[in-house]
């Protein structure tokens, strides 16, 4: 039984404030008090035990990336529920038309042929989530949320009420609907089947551990991690997937000053003008990569506005400076000898570059500091 279940209310209100200024344990205090409710709702859902654990860590993470869209603590909870029940459907709706392959493809076609039963028992890779959907389904709908966390919750229909946010007398009518629809060995078997698949004190640790990657409240940004032992799929896809993201702004912007680097050194006139092109392109290159990597921690460790807004300014300060001033100097001898032998053609070239120089620094201007105050805004830390 969940100890915090009975003052759940009087819980998410002590400890949601805190939560909300991006204290960790806090969140994780709440968590523990709402995992049987929150993965009971994806369960009925969806009808499968590790979707449901799935859905129910990306629910959590969702809430607490956007905590600060929450004034009034007493709509958590229906809060909670309904992120849940949208990612639910959402997993079902993904699932619902996925096409066989692989190793499924060639059991379902080699059931097709021998209709034999260890094909079939082959197809199904786990009993016990054929079991659990087989209990769920046999219920009354309405019913599956209650009767789950009739059981998870002690048997207690004033949790239960608290937990769904109905009252007391509805809980026990849907409880009354669902045993009518069971028989009394089915029903003993669902409730061990909800006992045990409750999630363990273990959900809690790898939301935790996954909190550690994402600031509150929903900044778009976070650091790779090691992947938490069990059910931790959700997990690994926010680390990768945060990897991923960095790895494509380093690609990207590494590509561009190459590309750039590379047209300049074409006509590079002598080892000198090589070294200063190359030494140019390098201080954007570490710009880039501390650029990225400070807001990472800033992601983790800041909350506010300010620090992240200094560092993209920062940057576009260096790059400015590295086009506008450095770069043109390194080249002012091969600009001088152009000059020499066509004055009219060197000063159209001259012309053309300053406005493509200016014209793309103000895209990039507008982009990159548009990109991050639309990031700042969104994740509501402006």
């Amino acid at each position: 039984m969940n100890a915090a279940a009975p003052h759940i209310e009087a819980l998410i209100e002590r400890e949601l404030p805190a939560a909300r200024r991006g204290d960790r344990a806090a969140y994780g205090r709440i968590v523990a008090a709402c995992q049987n409710t929150v993965s009971a709702v994806a369960l009925a859902i969806t009808q499968d035990v590790p979707a449901s654990e799935d859905i129910a860590q990306e629910a959590f993470l969702s809430a607490w990336r956007h905590l600060k869209r929450l004034h009034n603590p007493g709509s958590f909870l229906p809060w909670l529920r309904q992120i849940t029940r949208n990612l639910a459907r959402d997993h079902l709706r993904a699932n619902r038309h996925r096409p066989l392959d692989g190793e499924g493809a060639e059991l379902a076609i080699g059931l097709a042929a021998d209709p034999a039963p260890e094909p079939m028992q082959r197809l199904v890779e786990d009993e016990r989530e054929r079991a659990a959907a087989e209990l769920i389904s046999a219920l009354p709908e309405d019913s599956r949320e209650v009767l789950l966390l009739f059981y998870r919750e002690g048997q207690s229909s004033q949790q239960v009420a608290a937990l769904l946010g109905i009252s007391d007398a509805s809980v026990r009518k849907r409880l009354s609907r669902a045993r009518q629809s069971l028989r009394e060995d089915m029903l003993n078997r669902f409730g061990e089947f909800a006992r045990g698949s409750a999630p363990s004190a273990a959900f809690t640790g790898i939301v935790a551990t996954a909190l550690l990657a994402t600031s509150p409240p929903a900044a778009a940004k976070s650091i790779l991690m090691l992947g938490a032992a069990g059910s931790a799929k959700t997990v690994a896809k926010i680390a990768f997937g945060a990897a991923g993201s960095i790895g494509i702004a380093l690609v990207g912007a590494f590509a561009g000053i190459w590309l750039g680097l590379r047209k300049q050194l074409k006509g590079a006139i002598d080892e000198e003008e090589r070294q200063g092109l190359i030494r140019s392109a390098t201080v954007n290159g570490i710009a880039t990569v501390l650029f990225l990597l400070t807001l990472v921690l800033l992601a983790r460790f800041d909350d506010g506005w300010g620090w992240t807004m200094f560092c993209g300014l920062s940057f576009m300060a260096v790059i400015f400076h590295q086009s506008l001033v450095v770069q043109p100097r390194v080249l002012r001898r091969r600009h001088a000898q152009e000059a020499a032998r066509d004055p009219i053609g060197a000063a159209r070239m001259r012309r053309q570059e300053r406005i493509q120089c200016w014209i793309g620094g103000a895209i990039g201007l507008v982009c990159g500091m548009g990109g991050l105050i639309f990031g700042l805004i969104a994740s509501g830390r402006l």
